[in-house]
């Protein structure tokens, strides 16, 4: 029976990110709960989870609703197995050009990428703070730390993730939370790049996009570490990304 608990909001398709760390997480004998928008895509991650041998379950919800997000947290903490990970890794990146943005759009990127962040974030270490440890893991992108030529949208919410957790990192670190961001620098070879930039793949070659598995392993490896040692930001690109 599992003893622990680990929460992924973000979760769409099996072949996707979210749905990697839930699985990574799983081998570990975490007790798993995802969150998606997606009732199908997210069932498919779930009915692969439990295949598995998991003890998982699965919320549909909004992440930009923080009673939603709250409520999901909430469910995923056990007396038995207590919440020790959280995983936020939704967002939206779509391409606008710069004059063509508004305040609707630019607001719309912000709190699907940075409002909820915060939502989730508030909750999980709630959730984690009376016991004085836990892990929280925030999904960031090549557009937390620049912007590009189209995707300013994106950026701007992209980067105030990123500050709200160096924020919480310096806030909490001493009181036994580590949190962290992950930079994914490139395009993951998941089913949203399949779907959208069929090509892409061959293009890139052999490892040219990022596999979600292998970007997995590196949530697992901040989890994991001691906090003699503790990683605040570290960023994953395929060998062939420039940067």
């Amino acid at each position: 029976m599992a003893n622990r608990a680990v929460i992924v909001v973000g979760v769409g398709p099996s072949r996707g990110l979210g749905a990697a760390i839930a699985r990574r997480f799983a081998r570990e004998g975490f007790r798993v709960t995802i969150m998606g928008r997606a009732s199908e895509k997210l069932n498919e991650a779930l009915r692969d989870l439990r295949a598995a041998g998991a003890d998982a379950e699965a919320i549909v919800g909004d992440v930009t609703d923080e009673a939603a997000v709250r409520a999901a947290v909430t469910a995923a903490e056990r007396p038995e197995a207590p919440l020790e990970a959280a995983v936020f890794n939704a967002g939206g990146n779509w391409p606008r050009a710069f004059r063509d943005m508004d305040a609707e759009f630019l607001e719309s990127m912000w709190r699907v990428n940075a409002l909820a962040g915060f939502f989730f974030a508030k909750a999980a270490i709630d959730a984690m703070l009376p016991r004085g440890r836990g892990v929280v893991i925030f999904t960031g992108a090549s557009g937390s730390l620049r912007g590009k030529a189209m995707f300013g949208g994106f950026a701007q919410a992209k980067a105030a993730l990123r500050a709200l957790a160096q924020a919480a990192a310096r806030e909490f670190g001493p009181q036994g939370i580590h949190v962290a961001h992950v930079v994914v620098d490139g395009a993951i070879d998941g089913d949203r790049i399949n779907t959208f930039l069929p090509s892409l793949r061959q293009e890139r070659g052999e490892d040219g996009l990022l596999d979600p598995d292998a970007i997995a392993e590196n949530y697992w490896s901040l989890f994991r570490q001691p906090r003699s040692a503790w990683t605040h930001e570290l960023d994953v690109r395929p060998w062939v990304e420039s940067w």
